[in-house]
């Protein structure tokens, strides 16, 4: 059962990333990439790492993805310009990319734990303690990168 459901997240995850490089349409593309975002938490899932899977569907499902539809939907995000400017350089960086993560998951010696994180409850005290400020100015910067993305694809009425 544990294969099928990986194997269906996979097709998922591939499918997914496929559409959101490949559609003309921006919101589309939105969409494929927040199927694509729930299919990694659902490998996180898989792997017995529920905190990594809630972090993935609030963070990236959630918040980064609503961003991006709220600057779409504000810029205008609608585009009829071909997407595909030169796909043979970006098939070769993607392959490079693929022939180097398959080579390193290949040599790993480590096998993933079957209990998943053992204390996940640590991980949440660090983060909302030792670390907190951090935390926060990150999501202080992603605001302003948001507000400054807005600002640069304004069209000017005047």
């Amino acid at each position: 059962m544990r294969d099928l459901a990986f194997w269906a997240l996979a097709v998922l995850v591939l499918g997914g990333g496929i559409v959101v490089v490949s559609t003309r349409s921006l919101f589309r593309a939105a969409f494929a990439l927040a199927a694509t975002l729930l299919a990694t938490a659902g490998f996180y899932a898989l792997l017995c790492a529920p905190l990594l899977a809630a972090v993935q569907i609030i963070l990236y499902t959630g918040g980064i993805l609503t961003l991006t539809v709220f600057a779409l939907v504000v810029a205008g995000g609608e585009s009829r310009e071909p997407r595909w400017r030169r796909p043979w350089p970006a098939a070769v960086a993607a392959l490079a990319v693929f022939a180097v993560l398959g080579r390193a998951a290949l040599q790993a010696k480590h096998p993933a734990a079957e209990n998943g994180l053992e204390n996940g409850a640590a991980i949440g005290a660090s983060l909302f303690g030792a670390y907190l400020v951090p935390f926060e100015l990150l999501s202080l910067l992603l605001l302003g990168a948001v507000f400054g993305a807005l600002l640069l694809a304004r069209k000017d009425t005047a």
